[in-house]
């Protein structure tokens, strides 16, 4: 006599089906994985063709620029330097003197850059250390100054500068330039400061550093990223800006900065749209090479792994 068996129930049938590939977190992370790129390719396109459009503009000869303005490459056969040897010669040989006005340009910018730092670091650890009546308000109100309008400033500035002889020279130009960046210089600074571990200044104080010496050891090394982006930011303004030195500078030639003649050159029917394009290449230009040569202390976390708990 056998014995009964007894049989076990079949496991239902959405158990028995193995499970499928395309889950919706499989099929959201392809999806941002394709979209990621098609964004990034996009916005590559949007900010670089301007620029590659800008540079086939002015090294096309002039004759197959008015035969096809809209090509988008030029055989290498083709290539003329022309354009950039004309706005970059002096006056005095039949070129627009850019030379001149870009060492203009960089003496403004790069002393905007120096004073600013050297006022702005010390102020912005101040505000971000010390303990002081109206610490708070400052920041604040250094913030509050750099939204006032500029052209509100516009005309006491050219009556201040006009009296005291200075209108038409590139100290007046550098001043102005340092009164509107430094408010925003030490309130970015300032943040930055406070996100430093005061443990590894207080570890410093224990070993004899002083005030200064903390600064300069130890604060100013780990927040080395955030000076360098704001000297990019201070050297941007001053380079570009244009308001001011039209309003101090259009009477001096000698003195003009890249971007008053590049508004020149806009302005003149009599400047081809090849050394415009140029010039405004050389406008560009220096922004670029300053910004990819910077670009690993901006992106570069100093601070990581500077604490361990």
């Amino acid at each position: 006599m056998t014995a009964p068996t007894t049989t076990r129930p079949s496991a239902p049938r959405a158990m028995q089906q193995p499970a499928s590939r395309w889950t919706r977190d499989v099929v959201e992370t392809k999806i941002l994985a394709v979209l990621r790129w098609v964004v990034i390719i996009g916005l590559l396109l949007v900010t670089l063709f301007p620029f590659y459009y800008m540079v086939i503009l002015s090294m096309k000869p002039l004759d197959a620029l008015l035969r096809d303005p809209g090509a988008l490459a030029i055989p290498f056969n083709e290539l003329d330097f022309g354009a950039y040897l004309s706005i970059l010669k002096p006056q005095e040989d039949g070129g627009q003197g850019f030379l001149q006005f870009m060492g203009n340009s960089a003496m403004v910018a790069v002393g905007t850059v120096l004073i600013s730092l050297v006022v702005a670091i010390p102020g912005s650890y101040a505000i971000s250390r010390l303990n002081f009546f109206g610490r708070r308000q400052v920041s604040a109100l250094f913030l509050a100054v750099y939204l006032f309008p500029s052209i509100l400033l516009a005309i006491p500035l050219f009556t201040f500068f006009t009296r005291v002889g200075l209108r038409g020279q590139l100290v007046a130009l550098l001043i102005v330039y340092v009164a509107q960046v430094i408010p925003v210089t030490i309130y970015m600074l300032r943040n930055y400061f406070d996100t430093i571990p005061t443990s590894l200044e207080e570890a410093a104080a224990l070993d004899g550093c002083s005030r200064l010496g903390v600064l300069f050891r130890i604060s100013l090394p780990l927040a080395m990223p955030a000076i360098i982006s704001n000297a990019l930011f201070v050297f941007m303004i001053a380079w570009n800006e244009f308001l001011f030195a039209l309003l101090f500078l259009v009477n001096s030639r000698p003195s003009w900065t890249v971007s008053l003649g590049l508004s020149q050159l806009a302005g003149s029917i009599e400047v081809p749209t090849t050394v415009l394009m140029a010039g405004s290449v050389v406008l560009t230009l220096p922004i670029i090479i300053i910004f990819f040569a910077s670009e690993r202390l901006l992106t570069e976390g100093l601070t990581a792994g500077a604490e361990k708990g």
